[in-house]
């Protein structure tokens, strides 16, 4: 029971301590090792004093604890008799392999010694014949040696004097590798011996090698040799220890004139395609120049290689070289991707120049070339992908501006509602083609896409971000709301041309269709496909905020909403002022019939009634009746009144008839006249009613009319009651205004008195009948 009271950890720290003192060489290192722990613990220790460690033990401790201590100590001691007695049993069994050993080696040993005299004899023995063989064969030996020599001087002799014609046959052959390796193989033997027994080969042999180098010199700088060939060439006269150093800046001139070989030009780029998209086509089309154009890149490497041999100091130089080379490259790409191009001919742009960047870096690694290409890649990517949503944005201004096609070159019948769904699909469609052509940039394995692959990510979102506030921009522009930039001309129209009306409400219906439908799906996909980023810095927020973009469109599709009846108003206000301010109403004749004027105004209500059909969708099938509303039976132009009011005869009570509808208009309620605009077409015709005889109520109060002029307005706007019930929801408020409009007539009326009731009906009914004919009702 007393080994499972003490803990495992303290247990085996003792053991160890026990054991470490135990075999310690240095006892004092654990006297003062354990000198450092309290009273108690010294009990290891060799300065251990048994009185005052029981007396510190009694004053620390009570009897329970004494106890304790008492039953740890003897399962100590048992484990500590325990482990000593392993210890020894594992000490007595080495003793004993020991033992055994020591006896195995001395039974060994024995006999060993004669075995080692057997051997030396032996070895002996071997010696003294090798000696005589040695002495037998050495005259032989010296005398087959001394011949060998003599051959392979003559095999040297024989090599000199055939060397002029070797450098001839060589120079013929254009083997001039050939002739320099033999060239200067003899050069040891024409320093010794030129001057002396080889002078006419010596002569001979400088004689052909002067023509080699002229050979050699024409080569380097010939154009139509390789640049390859031009380095071997500039290898051998440094070989032939030409002073090859002045013709560094000649052969760095030549490599710069190489370079406008390698750079890609416009032609063989529109030529190349993907091989994943097509790769039949890309293997009949593309491989041919795509091959000779990377055997020409592997030319001017192996040209940089050789030139590095030749010139170990030019680093620099060729770093600037393959740099222009990347740059030049990119510079074309650049304008490349300024046109309309799919990702896919991108891609296929951006493999060869990353095969180029590749092979140039395997021999000029120092020029750092993926890295700098990479900064070169950013600039031609980023304005890729604005070009791209240029376009975008172009294809949606052509589909908008469709509605400026006149109605006799036209083909469709409904050009409003053709336009909205061509740019609702070039919108929504669009944008998905556009996602998914950025989508095979960021699935291509390209190293140099790999790389960037963030940055794309937040290019497309800031790319969406700001096309969609270019759209904005665009949808002012076209509104008119907006004055256009000279670059924006040839999007507008022609130059003065004033927007058309059913534009702008393609412009509003379109800013719903974004936010409600177009956006929320760019939304999904982008967090689909193109999470991530973080390249721009997260400092700076989000680069796509869909929210923002919601509050924009939101505020413009109200705003153009507006600016759609504004514009509407004021075509109709136009023709109303027209009508009041021609005519002497002070001089005007008796009426006769309707006045044409109101054709017009009913003529340009149809043709906003056509438009908001075309776009706008139906709203709830309820009519303000004028019996709904409360205002409308305490109107001071009841009924009634009105009758009392044909029946008087005289001036005076006309005008007493004037006190009685003002003291009436206090006591009536008010009628809501003009409420928000909804994108319904009931919504938009009301209140572009309501506007217009706002507006004609104005005019009337501008003029002064006599009894004729009154009795005219009298019976135009009597005949509109019918037609505009039909338009229009809000019957109260049109009857509300229609009443205000003779009211205002009347009170600038100088003999108000209105046309009896049958000749009123007569006139109206008339003018019904031949209203009805002209414009039949389609079902």
């Amino acid at each position: 029971m007393g080994t499972e009271d003490v803990p495992l950890d303290d247990k085996a720290k003792r053991m160890r301590d026990l054991l470490s003192s135990f075999y310690s060489p240095d006892p004092s290192s654990t006297n003062d090792a354990s000198s450092n722990h309290g009273s108690l613990d010294a009990i290891d220790t060799t300065s251990f004093d048994a009185d005052q460690y029981m007396n510190l033990l009694k004053r620390k401790s009570n009897l329970e604890a004494l106890l304790q201590r008492h039953v740890e100590m003897a399962a100590e001691i048992k484990n500590i008799d325990t482990d000593l007695q392993m210890l020894v049993y594992e000490n007595y069994n080495k003793f004993i392999s020991a033992t055994d050993a020591i006896k195995r080696m001395k039974s060994n040993i024995v006999g060993m010694e004669t075995n080692m005299d057997h051997l030396l004899d032996k070895i002996m023995s071997v010696q003294s014949k090798s000696d005589g063989v040695n002495t037998s064969l050495f005259e032989k030996r010296e005398h087959i040696e001394k011949l060998h020599r003599t051959r392979n001087l003559l095999r040297k002799v024989q090599f000199i004097y055939d060397l002029p014609v070797r450098l001839e046959k060589c120079i013929k052959s254009e083997a001039y590798a050939d002739a320099v390796k033999f060239y200067t193989g003899a050069m040891p033997i024409f320093k010794a011996y030129g001057d002396s027994s080889f002078q006419d080969c010596k002569q001979a042999s400088e004689e052909a090698i002067a023509i080699m180098v002229k050979n050699l010199q024409g080569k380097l700088f010939s154009d139509s040799e390789s640049i390859q060939a031009r380095a071997e060439a500039a290898v051998l006269l440094k070989q032939l220890d030409f002073p090859v150093d002045s013709l560094q800046a000649k052969l760095l001139e030549k490599l710069e004139q190489s370079l406008g070989d390698l750079e890609l030009k416009p032609d063989e780029i529109e030529n190349v395609s993907v091989e994943s998209n097509d790769p039949k086509q890309g293997e009949v089309s593309d491989s041919i120049p795509i091959a000779a154009h990377e055997g020409s890149v592997l030319g001017f490497a192996e040209a940089i290689r050789a030139y590095r041999v030749i010139f170990p100091d030019s680093e620099g130089q060729l770093t600037k070289l393959a740099q222009d080379l990347v740059v030049k490259h990119f510079e074309t790409t650049q304008q490349y991707v300024k046109g309309r191009i799919s990702s896919g001919s991108l891609l296929g742009v951006l493999r060869i120049i990353w095969t180029d960047v590749l092979l140039m870096d395997e021999v000029l690694s120092e020029a750092v070339l993926p890295g700098f290409s990479l900064t070169a890649a950013q600039v031609a990517l980023k304005q890729y992908v604005a070009s791209t949503f240029s376009y975008l944005l172009r294809d949606i201004s052509d589909a908008l501006l469709r509605v400026n096609v006149s109605s006799k070159e036209a083909a469709e019948e409904l050009p409003l509602q053709v336009a909205l769904e061509a740019s609702k699909k070039a919108v929504l469609q669009g944008s998905m083609d556009v996602l998914l052509d950025f989508r095979k940039l960021l699935d291509d394995d390209l190293g140099l896409l790999v790389e960037l692959r963030d940055f794309i990510i937040d290019w497309v979102q800031e790319g969406f971000q700001d096309f969609f506030r270019a759209l904005d921009d665009r949808f002012l522009l076209l509104s008119g709301r907006k004055s256009s930039s000279s670059q924006d001309q040839d999007l507008t129209g022609a130059h003065g041309e004033k927007v058309l009306a059913g534009l702008v409400l393609v412009l509003a219906q379109l800013s719903v269709f974004i936010e409600q439908t177009a956006v929320p799906r760019i939304t999904e996909e982008i967090a689909a496909s193109f999470s991530g980023g973080g390249g721009r810095g997260y400092e700076n927020g989000p680069a796509f905020v869909p929210g923002e973009i919601c509050r924009i469109f939101r505020s413009a599709g109200e705003k153009l909403l507006l600016h759609y009846t504004k514009m509407r108003t004021q075509k109709v206000s136009t023709l109303l002022r027209k009508r009041f301010t021609t005519p002497n109403w002070v001089k005007h004749k008796e009426p006769r019939e309707v006045h044409m004027f109101v054709d017009l105004f009913l003529q340009e209500l149809k043709e906003i009634g056509s438009e908001v059909r075309q776009i706008l969708p139906q709203g709830l099938s309820r009519k303000h009746r004028r019996s709904d509303s409360n205002g409308s039976t305490a109107s001071s132009r009841s009924n009634q009144l009105r009758d009392d009011k044909m029946t008087r005869s005289n001036t005076q009570r006309a005008r007493s008839q004037l006190l009685e509808t003002h003291l009436a208009k206090l006591f009536k309620q008010k009628v809501e006249i003009f409420t928000k605009v909804e994108y319904t077409q009931e919504s938009v015709v009301t209140t572009i009613v309501k506007l217009c005889l706002k507006s004609l109520q104005e005019f009337a109060r501008l003029q002064t009319f006599n009894r004729s002029g009154f009795q005219q307005i009298q019976l135009d706007i009597q005949f509109l009651r019918t037609p505009l019930k039909e338009t229009v929801e809000d019957e109260a408020a049109i009857d509300f205004l229609l009443d205000e409009v003779v009211v205002a007539a009347s009170e600038r009326c100088l003999d108000p008195i209105p046309l009896e009731p049958p000749i009123l009906d007569r006139l109206i009914q008339a003018k019904l009948a031949k209203w009805k004919e002209q414009n039949p009702v389609t079902p």
